[in-house]
């Protein structure tokens, strides 16, 4: 009788709520520590989504729905073969991310030591945080940042490569072969935004900045 018990109880345990809340919950942790790999080395995963919607196969293949964000609350969708199934889940992520080295005025060019890492909670920073230093990298600021302060994309605009009035060279590529030609930019312009040109014909035309200033445009 003793056993018995001990066998109805294990069977319960084992397809009660917790025990596939459990599984579903590191799946899922499992899932965004690799879509967050090279951002965050430490993942947690909350679901939210009452039990009784969970996906009723053991191994569901999971996708992100609605957004590009891979934490914070986060929508999943869990597919079993025909079944699908969408789940509300709550990301924490701890990684790297950037931040004022040193005082920044409006209107500065960043350079390597005015930023420097700070390591925490991903998900509890503003929007477009930027996490990687190579893209503070001669960028301007576009306000006062204090040290320590985490330094989001919206702050920052890229160097001018072109400015407006300057001379530039405007680079025509075609099948098999290539036209140069100068001309006058008609606005400021970063490395691989576009910029207007007017040419000495009088003629007004568009391309991409390469690194080197030229404008090029492909026929």
């Amino acid at each position: 009788m003793q056993t018995l018990k001990r066998g109805l109880v294990a069977t319960f345990l084992l397809f009660s709520p917790l025990v596939q809340a459990d599984g579903l919950q590191d799946r899922l942790t499992a899932f965004f520590a690799e879509k967050l790999a090279g951002f965050s080395d430490e993942v947690n995963v909350t679901v939210r989504t009452p039990p009784n919607l969970y996906p009723t196969c053991d191994q569901p293949s999971f996708s992100v729905t609605g957004t590009t964000k891979l934490w914070g609350n986060v929508n999943v969708l869990a597919r079993c073969a025909n079944e699908k199934r969408y789940l509300q889940v709550a990301v924490q992520a701890t990684g790297n991310y950037v931040v004022a080295a040193v005082p920044i005025a409006r209107g500065s060019v960043l350079q390597t030591n005015s930023v420097t890492l700070k390591r925490g909670r991903l998900d509890q920073l503003p929007p477009r945080t930027m996490l990687e230093m190579n893209q503070a990298q001669d960028a301007v600021s576009l306000r006062d940042v204090a040290p320590g302060q985490p330094i989001q994309l919206s702050m920052l605009r890229q160097s001018w490569r072109v400015k407006a009035g300057q001379q530039v060279m405007v680079v025509a590529n075609g099948d098999g072969f290539s036209i140069n030609s100068e001309g006058k930019a008609l606005n400021n312009a970063a490395v691989a935004q576009n910029a207007r040109v007017r040419m000495s014909s009088g003629q007004v035309v568009s391309g991409t900045v390469d690194s080197d200033g030229n404008i090029l445009i492909n026929l």
